[in-house]
């Protein structure tokens, strides 16, 4: 856990670097707040190659409650969770394991439409990606997006529903924005998440990481174009 400062407040964050440095990625957490899912999946990135940041978006707090998850996502400000995402690029960007100087975002549950957000406030975000993002309160401003959208969702998801994809995919046209928008069949909301076995799937898990390695690589990390092929 590291802090960083920022607009006269003190944020925190899990940090993971890549051995011998790479792209930073920004992950942000799904509605249960920073738990040790999001730390690995930061350290996944790190073992992949990139120096990944999970702000705290909840002051350390963290639940297993849906109710409770609910009320301290509802109660998060937009103002707030921007100027954390602003300090965490600022934080992850000063590092010397970081290399460039644009990053690219990640988010689940909460965090994916929060991942949408972030990409349309600060424009050193160069790639977002969104598993599964919901969030009633977030409504993004698409026509400052700059970065390019994965958007990894699944077939039977009580949280999104299907109108509310075909809704972003039309707004992202409509605003000429790149996006490659997945949904794999057969699973549900939070397939990523393998500390949830009654929603994991192993190999949409899979697929759904590799995507987002060559989105990553790709956007941020100057490699050949490899997405969406």
């Amino acid at each position: 856990m590291i802090e960083f400062e920022g607009n006269g407040q003190t944020y925190s964050g899990y940090l993971s670097e890549a051995e011998g440095g790479g792209p930073g990625v920004i992950v942000i957490q799904e509605w249960w707040g920073l738990v040790d899912h999001i730390k690995n999946v930061a350290d996944r990135f790190a073992a992949a190659g990139f120096t990944a940041l999970a702000p705290d978006f909840f002051h350390g707090k963290v639940t297993t409650d849906p109710d409770d998850a609910a009320t301290m996502m509802m109660a998060l400000k937009m103002e707030e969770a921007s100027a954390v995402v602003k300090r965490a690029i600022d934080a992850l960007l000063a590092r010397g394991s970081t290399t460039g100087d644009i990053v690219g975002v990640v988010g689940f549950c909460m965090g994916g439409q929060l991942a949408l957000y972030a990409a349309t406030v600060d424009d050193r975000i160069r790639a977002c990606v969104d598993f599964y993002g919901v969030h009633p309160n977030v409504d993004p401003d698409y026509s400052k997006l700059v970065a390019p959208v994965l958007g990894l969702f699944a077939e039977h998801d009580e949280f999104v529903e299907e109108s509310a994809l075909a809704g972003l995919d039309a707004t992202l046209a409509e605003h000429g924005k790149a996006r490659f928008l997945h949904t794999f069949p057969g699973v549900k909301h939070a397939f990523f998440n393998d500390d949830r076995p009654e929603v994991y799937d192993e190999r949409a898990a899979a697929q759904a990481w590799e995507m987002t390695l060559r989105f990553l690589r790709e956007k941020i990390g100057g490699e050949e174009r490899t997405f969406p092929v």
